[in-house]
């Protein structure tokens, strides 16, 4: 424990939501989910208007449609947030070399070890301005917690959210934490609560009373003893600025069980190869391959297998995933696969004695084939199977980026029945109108993803092309725009299909007329509507 609170811990506000919103003027103030679309799909984030309806991370899809029907149901763009993560990370190495990175959107920083902050009154100027920045830099809001220990600057920083800082005064651990559940505890679980439960203990001051001799009985000697730490609001934990990984993983839910053998068997060495990419772009290697199948049922098997060495010779975790599945029976059908590697290393050792032959590469390429021919491709030249994708309609996914050789950049609100419907705005825009395209229309194509903030009416993309500075894309002469004053309120649902000659939409949106404009917990205008209006259509692909 340190005496000055100079563990700083950011966790950026509905991260994946928010990105969303801020690009997407037509969905701030309403709820997103971001996530699986699919009827096996996961949410992966809850917009806070969304979580009122009880839609939560991790959530099964198919349950959060349940509680929020009319949320935006989004598909997530990884890469986008991938660079405002960058931006963010960027901001917090400027304040210390010890930056502990623990996901995309959240990270531990020392603040000591940079020299900016010393006592409680810097640590929250440090804090303040750290906010300030990412909103100007992002366009999102984090939340910010300081204290003397990393479990507890986490906690600080739950407590600030939405939005906000909250710092904890060394000398005040116990005070803050007594009241709160067992579960705010760093590795408490479900069955560790319960444990605790059936002892009757249920708050953090409980835990601390019970001592440390009762909690060792209770629930082990490494587990009890560290429990009865934190409890105390002790944790010696350093941020530590690499934390090496131990194992790397890539894992599969399929829409519909997987009952065929040989397309199991396909879709594994399809999860091998993804593997080894992972693991040789982290430049490591590693000895024991894992594989995971989720059958019909949720029962979940895993089996591993031990190399004599070191390896990313993605023949080898091939060979090894494939005897893997010789050992599970798959017949009832299987809804995941996955493929991993631990024991990592920063080496590779050659095993001579590895059954790595062009036979069994010539094999795994004869598999393949065979579950293409089982999905229904011919595979008898490599013309036909191209025109045949070329045939096949283009697979619009709800809130992906697209430009339309007229209308310019939007984004993809559903798609099904052949059409997809498509709202035309931008991030700094108002909300936008809504048009439907038959989903093979040529003048619709995949766009990229526009800059949240420091672009304009003058900065738009080309397509194929990433913004990198403002001053590269002069203005677009084919796509004029007018001022914002003089934009005609959208028209609704109804008016805007009514008004183009395209077929209607798979898909209606509720469209609300323009109404006064307030202020976003990011600082960007927003649009309120009365509680009648109609919400965000929810948005799925068929």
């Amino acid at each position: 424990m340190r005496r000055a609170p100079t563990i700083l811990h950011l966790d950026m506000d509905a991260f994946f939501a928010a990105a969303e919103q801020a690009a997407k003027p037509s969905l701030r103030g309403k709820p997103v989910v971001v996530g699986g679309i699919g009827g096996r799909g996961v949410v992966s984030t809850a917009s806070y208007e969304a979580r009122v309806f009880g839609v939560r991370s991790a959530m099964p899809t198919a349950q959060a449609r349940r509680l929020c029907p009319n949320a935006a149901y989004l598909t997530p763009r990884f890469h986008v947030y991938r660079q405002v993560s960058e931006k963010v990370m960027g901001l917090l190495h400027e304040l210390s070399p010890l930056v502990e990175p623990l996901s995309l959107d959240e990270a531990f920083v020392d603040l000591e070890a940079g020299g900016v902050a010393d006592d409680a009154v810097s640590a929250r100027a440090v804090g303040e301005r750290l906010r300030r920045d990412i909103l100007a830099v992002t366009g999102l809001t984090g939340s910010v917690g300081l204290a003397g220990a990393k479990m507890l600057a986490k906690i600080a920083s739950e407590q600030a959210k939405p939005d906000g800082l909250v710092l904890i005064e060394p000398g005040t651990e116990r005070e803050l934490l007594g009241p709160m559940t067992v579960r705010t505890l760093p590795g408490v679980g479900p069955a560790t609560a319960e444990a605790l439960r059936k002892a009757g203990i249920h708050t953090v001051a409980e835990t601390a009373e019970a001592g440390e001799a009762e909690l060792v009985r209770l629930l082990g000697r490494a587990h009890g003893t560290g429990l009865y730490a934190m409890a105390l609001g002790r944790d010696d934990r350093p941020v530590v600025a690499e934390r090496d990984a131990k194992s790397i993983s890539v894992e599969d839910t399929f829409e519909v069980d997987l009952t065929d053998r040989t397309r199991v068997r396909a879709e594994v060495m399809r999860l091998a190869d993804r593997c080894v990419q992972r693991l040789r772009a982290a430049g490591r290697s590693g000895r024991t391959v894992v594989l995971k199948v989720r059958n019909y049922d949720f029962s979940t098997l895993t089996r591993s297998e031990t190399q004599r060495g070191p390896t990313d010779d993605p023949a080898v975790v091939r060979e090894a995933a494939g005897r893997l599945l010789d050992l599970i029976d798959t017949t009832g059908g299987v809804r995941l696969l996955g493929v991993g590697v631990t024991g990592l290393a920063d080496f590779t050792q050659e095993d001579l004695f590895a059954q790595v032959a062009t036979e069994r590469a010539a094999e795994e390429a004869r598999l393949v084939e065979e579950a293409r021919a089982a999905d229904g491709a011919t595979g008898d030249s490599g013309t036909e199977e191209a025109e045949e994708a070329a045939e096949r309609p283009r697979k619009w996914l709800p809130g992906l980026d697209v430009v339309h050789a007229e209308y310019g950049p939007g984004w993809a609100q559903g798609s099904g029945l052949g059409r997809v419907t498509v709202r035309f705005e931008q991030p700094w825009s108002a909300p936008g109108r809504v048009r439907t395209f038959l989903v093979d229309d040529p003048a619709l194509t995949p766009g990229e993803a526009l800059p949240l903030v420091g672009g304009g009416p003058d900065v738009l993309p080309v397509a194929g092309e990433t913004v990198a500075d403002e001053s590269a894309h002069p203005p677009i002469a084919e796509e004029p725009r007018r001022p914002m004053a003089a934009d005609p309120p959208p028209p609704t649902a109804s008016a805007a299909t009514a008004a183009e000659p395209s077929p209607p939409a798979a898909q209606s949106s509720g469209e609300p007329a323009i109404r006064p404009k307030s202020r976003s917990a990011a600082g960007r205008p927003t649009v309120s509507s009365p509680a009648s209006s109609a919400s965000v259509a929810e948005i799925s692909s068929r």
